[in-house]
Formats: structure tokens, sequence, C-alpha cells
């Protein structure tokens, strides 16, 4: 039978359990395997075959009785131990071994065969927490009276089986884990129902702090009873997620706790420590999680100092709690009284966890059903108290009912006045669409602030304005001016203005009055700056629009229009102003493309693409090409004996030497690793090698600093070759150049070989 199957028939029957009609106690019968347990420390050497070498499994000095298997006494810092015991007879059809825990991960063998493996073993017989599932064992039929092993690797605070072990009929596994679950999965809903409702009270009294705390409680304490009843594995077969949910919101409990403290001693001068103490579980909470999922440390390792951090922040609020319970109101003292509750069945179930009690199913649930019964009821008492206040509001609704019918008509009047605004500002959206698209089809920032000269006057009509852009030199020229006519105002100001202005320029305010106000040493003018994004030095003001403050204000209508209308330009101002950097970094990695990130010089890729067209014009003009490659020698050895960092410093060195010693008509590029290569359009084979010496004597003299520590001089082996004096084909050079710098480099490097003339 499938899982599915098993679900649905657990749900019928569970159905059945809640309306009475089915005992779920009756359901199933398993049997509890709690005696006969032995154990073993250490691992036990595995055969070649990958299985445990049985003949010193067996042997019976090495085991120790247990009563049950967890924890056995003389750990010492061990994490490996094994356990077993001999399987009853039974009765079952389908037989099945349930644990509900297991502490960390374990491997299952029976007859020699291992029929059950919960996490990853490594070859020292250790692994990684993986979760915390219950784990379904499926048993052969002559499985009785045969011995069970158990290999357990744990590196946290316990090692072994947690909780029920017991033998049961496969059929009968779903509906029991549902039947231990029952009480976790009601009180989990009615829990999240309250802190709904909690919410929803919280939202309608404004936002009151002890709504939201309740809230977050109930939600932290739904979600922890969730996955942490078996149950959860039904729903998402995930353990480590539920392992997850369940930290976070067991982390988030005491946040809820002191923040309702905290507002529950909102009339009694509430020590500052509550409110470093919720923070101080919240950023626990946080941190904890956030190692945990980057790998720092394992899930399972977050939750002993967070007991022991929980139990001193309990034993803190009764200090702080039990003397202020007199100035409580009577809700408040129900409310702590039920924390009181479920805070000693939350210690007693962490007493358990770590093994200080002996294991037993603690009521946790039934500790925060009190809880949240109490919240309830208060929760009522506040809803009624809301539906009286609601009742008063309505007199006072009629009222304003005649108050705002009185704005309505105002407002349509401020209304025409938009209408009008908007008009203009859907003109100025379509034409800037299609500045935009313009903008966009550039080549360059040249080609697109040559659109902008043209498209801002109309863009900006009938406004007066004009717009500058940032010249190489420092300053800002102007590109162009409109509206003014005769009546061009004295720009000198402006000017001065601008050159001083750190960047970003931008005196946008909220209003015209604020815009003329902040621009007083402009003329009236208010000033927009577009910025552009470079990808050497990132976003600087490339470009200023300036439009007259009036006609923005006469344009607006209204103050508020006037105010939209220049945050409307403001974001078209932002828009060319992406537009632009689209470009500029569309250029510089183009540029880039070309470009060697170290040296500095062009690159393979560019040479690839120049030489052959230096080769076509060497053919159509019948003009000589010659071509230089070049090796730095022994520079692996240079690397391993000064360190990548200085072999990078001696190749910019050596590109800057390159630099230096070709004409602006040579084309230098970096070949690969060490590997140069130079074009030399319209010289010949004597030429190119009498600069390839010339070349390897500037090399030899001069030294490599590094961290102010001379390194020595460099040498070079240089291959030659030219056309037409060494081959027919010019795109042959480079294939004899290289078989040049290979000979350079057999005859004893630091020299240059040049490909005889035919």
């Amino acid at each position: 039978m499938s899982i599915s199957a098993h679900i649905l028939k657990a749900l019928i029957i569970l159905f059945g359990a809640l309306c009475g009609l089915v005992p779920v106690a009756s359901l199933a019968a398993p049997q509890p395997l709690t005696e006969g347990w032995e154990y073993r420390w250490g691992d036990i050497p595995f055969t070649a075959e990958g299985t445990p070498d049985w003949s010193l499994a067996q042997q019976p000095e090495q085991w120790h009785a247990i009563d049950f298997p967890s924890n056995p006494p003389g750990r010492n810092g061990q994490d490996q131990v094994w356990y077993r015991v001999t399987l009853p007879a039974g009765d079952w059809q389908d037989p099945v071994l349930y644990i509900l825990s297991i502490d960390l991960i374990v491997q299952v063998w029976l007859d020699g065969e291992n029929i059950y493996q919960y996490g990853t073993f490594d070859k020292d017989g250790r692994g990684k927490f993986e979760g915390w599932p219950w784990h379904k064992i499926t048993l052969p039929e002559s499985y009785e009276n045969k011995t069970l092993y158990f290999r357990v690797f744990s590196d946290y605070t316990d090692i072994g089986l947690w909780g029920e072990v017991s033998l049961m009929d496969h059929s009968e596994l779903i509906l029991h884990i549902l039947n231990n679950s029952l009480e976790a999965l009601l009180v989990a809903g009615f829990s999240l129902l309250v802190a709904l409702l909690a919410l929803i009270l919280s939202l309608l009294q404004g936002g009151r702090k002890t709504f939201t705390s309740i809230a977050l409680f109930s939600l932290a304490s739904s979600v922890m009873l969730l996955s942490e009843s078996s149950a959860s594995q039904l729903i998402v077969p995930d353990a480590l997620m539920w392992d997850y949910l369940a930290a976070g919101s067991y982390f988030l409990l005491p946040v809820g706790l002191w923040l309702m403290l905290d507002q529950w001693l909102g009339g009694t001068r509430p020590p500052r420590a509550i409110s470093v103490i919720w923070k101080l579980h919240l950023v626990y909470m946080l941190g904890a999680l956030g190692l945990a999922l980057t790998g720092v440390i394992g899930l399972s390792f977050t939750f002993p100092p967070f007991d022991a951090l929980l139990l001193l922040s309990l034993f803190l609020m009764g200090l702080i709690t039990v003397p202020r319970i007199r100035l409580m109101t009577k809700e408040q003292q129900v409310l702590v009284l039920a924390c009181g509750v479920f805070s000693a069945l939350l210690v007693a179930d962490m007493a358990v966890a770590h093994g200080f009690m002996q294991w037993v199913q603690v009521p946790v649930g039934l500790g925060l059903l009190v809880f949240i019964l109490a919240v309830v009821i208060i929760s009522l008492r506040h809803y009624g108290m809301t539906q009286r206040a609601l009742q008063e509001l309505t007199v006072t609704l009629e009222q304003q009912v005649a108050e705002r019918t009185e704005k309505t008509e105002r407002l349509l009047q401020r209304e025409k006045a938009r209408a009008k605004v908007l008009a203009f500002e859907n003109e100025k959206s379509r034409e800037f669409a299609e500045v935009v698209a313009e903008l966009q089809a550039c080549a360059n920032l040249d080609q697109a602030f040559q659109v902008l000269t043209e498209a801002m006057p109309r863009l900006c009509s009938p406004i007066k304005g004009m717009i500058y852009r940032r010249m190489a030199c420092g300053g800002y020229e102007r590109l162009a001016l409109w509206g003014y006519g005769s009546a061009l105002p004295d720009l000198h100001p402006v000017i001065e203005t601008l050159e001083h202005m750190p960047p970003p320029v931008r005196l946008l305010a909220g209003s015209v009055e604020e815009a003329e106000a902040a621009c007083r040493n402009c003329q009236g003018l208010v000033c927009f700056s577009i910025n552009v994004e470079f990808m050497n030095y990132g976003p600087a003001p490339e470009s200023l629009l300036l439009l007259d403050a009036e006609g923005i204000s006469n344009s607006g209508h209204t103050e508020d229009g006037a105010a939209r209308l220049m945050s409307s330009i403001n974001l078209v101002v932002e828009r060319i102003g992406v537009t632009l950097s689209g470009l500029s970094l569309k250029e510089d990695l183009h540029r880039f493309s070309y470009e060697d990130a170290l040296t500095g010089l062009k690159n393979r890729r560019y040479f690839d693409q120049l030489f052959e067209h230096e080769a076509s014009v060497a053919l159509r003009k019948e003009l000589p090409l010659s071509l230089l490659l070049v090796d730095i020698d022994h520079f692996k050895q240079f690397n391993d004996t000064h360190g990548h960092e200085a072999g990078d410093a001696a190749l910019k060195a050596f590109a800057a030497i390159l630099e230096s010693r070709f004409r602006g008509s040579d084309v230098v590029c970096r070949y690969g690793g060490e590997e140069f290569v130079v074009i030399l359009p319209a010289s010949d084979i004597v030429g190119a090698s009498e600069r390839a010496e010339q070349l390897r004597e500037a090399v030899r003299k001069e030294t490599v600093v590094f961290e102010d520590k001379d390194l020595g001089f460099l040498t070079i082996s240089i291959g030659v070759a030219s056309w037409p004096g060494s081959t027919k084909k010019p795109e042959k050079l480079l294939k004899l150049a290289d078989e040049m710098l290979y000979k350079a480099k057999a005859g004893g490097r630091n020299r240059v070989e040049a490909f005889p003339e035919r």
C-alpha cells in the first residue's frame, strides 16, 4: 500500500476518532522494544566487501548491557557506538521497527546485510547532521530471535536512539504516528487561529503591541508544535527543513514571551533589561540559523546553548514578574500564570531532551493550550469592547460624512486643474518615449548628446531652459538654450554656481517656493543633474538641465501641480541618465573586450582581428609586414622564486617597455601568459630584426622592482618573420615567427632569431 493510501486511511479513521466513532488508541498495538539492549563503544572494522567484521562484532566481552540504547556510560569524547538487540517474536504480517529519533546518523544490519541507513557515513565512519526524523525500518518475515545491529555516529551531546522504539505492522505505522501527533496538531491549528485573531485585533486597534506580541508567540508555538510532531513528515518528507522550522520557532518563543512581559509591565516601569533580553534572543536566533545554513556549525549544536540561555531567561522572567504581579491587571495576571505553566512544561521537555529525566511524552501542547485559551478569552473581551467603541464611532462618522461631502466639492475643483497637468504630462510622456527610443539607438555618448541637444527644446516646451554637458577639461559647456529669445538672463552667476557645486548637482525640492529658494544663485532656474554611470569611476553628473522656475509654476497651475510636474521632470532626467549609463557601459565593455586587464595592452582577440586586417592591407598596397613574437625567458621560474604578485609586476614593467619602444602605427598585444606579439606595418625583415635587438637590449638593462626590492633583470627571446621576405602568404607570419621563437629558446634564450629571406 502506498504512503498516500495510508494517509487517506489514517484521515478517515482520524475523522472517526474525532467524532467518537473509533477509539484511536485501539488502531495500533505496537510492542515497545525495551529489553535486551547491549552497546559497544567505537566502530567495528569493515571488510574489503564493505561489511562489518562480524567475527569481532560477535565477541561477547566487547558488549555491555544497557537499559535503553542511548548515551551509554564512559563516553569520554567518543562519537561512534554500536547497539544490538534480539528481536522478539510477533504476529505482524508486515513488520517494521519504529524509532522516534536517532542522534545523529545510523546504519541498521540484520543477517550481515545493511537493511536501513539514514545519513552518509564517510570512510572513517562519521558524517554530518541531516535532521531528526522518525525512522521506519522494514524487517523481513523471518526476523524473530535474530540480532539487530545499530551503527551510530554522533558528535552531539546525545548519542543513540531516543524516545519510542517499537515493533508494529507497517499498515498501522501512519495511524500510530497520527495518534501520537493528534494533540500537537490540534493545538497547533488552534494556536495558528489565535495568532490570526490576535493579529486582526492588533490591526483593528491601531497596531497595539500587546496583540502583536501574542500573535508572534502563538505563531511561533504553532510552527514549533507542527515541526516537532511526527506527522510533519507526512506533509513534507524533509526532516532537515522541519528541524530548521522547529529551531527558528523554538528560538523565537522567548522573544514573544519577553515582548508580552514588556507590555504587561508597561504601567509599572519595566526594567530596561527586558528589551535587552528579547533582542539578545532575536540575535541568537538569526545568528544560529545563519551559521547553520552557511555550514559553519551543525544545526544540532545550536540547541544546547539556547536551552541554557532559555533557562536563564525564564529565571530572570520570574524574578522580574513575581514582585510586580499585584500591580498587573487581572488579564495580565491570567496570562502570566498561563505562561508560567507553559514555561514549566518547556523546562521539563528540555530536561527529557538532555537526559536529565527519563524519556516521557511531556504535554507541551497542553501548556500551550492553557495559554491560548487565556488569550482567546481576553481577546473576546477586547473584541466586545471594540464593538461598543464602533457603535460610538458610528455617530461620529455621520458627522464626518457631511464634512467630507464639502471637501469633495473642493476636490472636484482641484481635479480640473490636475486634468490639465495630466494632459500636459501625457503629451510629454509620448514625446519622451520617442526621445528614449532615439537615445537607445545611439552608438555612443557623443551621438546621444547630439540627440538630446535637438530634443530638449521640444521636450521641455513651453518651459524655458538650457542644457549643459561636462567637458573633459573641467566645467560645463552649454549645448542648447531655448525659450529666452532676446530676453536672455545673465548666465555668468549660473555658470560660476555650477562649477562650484559638488556632485551630484541636484536642487530639486518639494515645491516651487522651496525650489526658488534653493536656486537664488541660479537666476530663478531649477537645476536637474543627469547622472551617468561610468565603469571606471562610477556615477558622475555628466549633464545639467536648467529650467525656468516661474515657467514650471505656471505650467502646473497650482502648487501641487507644480510639485507634481517637477517630480515628473526629475523622473524623466533619471530615465535619461539610466539610458545614457547603458550607452556608457556598453562603450566601456566594448573597449575592455579588446584590452588585457593586467598590462593594459591589447589582447589576443584584438590581435587576431587586426592582424587579418593588416595582412589584407599589406597585400593590397604591396607594403612589407613584419611580426615579432616575444617570450620572457624562464618566467615560470621567476614566478616560483618571487611569487605571482612579483610576476604580475614584472609583466606590467615589460609591457611598459614594449609600449615605449614602438611607434604609434605599431601594434603591441599580449598574446597569452608571458608571450607578446608586435605587428610592424611597412617594416621589412632587416628593420624588424633591428627593432627586436633594440628591445632585447632595453629589457636586459631594466631591473624589476617589487615592494622596494630589486629582483634583477629579465631576458627575452624573440622570433621575427616578415612578408614578403619570409613567406609568400602573410597569414603564415605567426607560424614562422613561432618557429623562430622556438629556435631562439633552443639556442640558449636571450636572443633574436629571424626567418631567413627566400
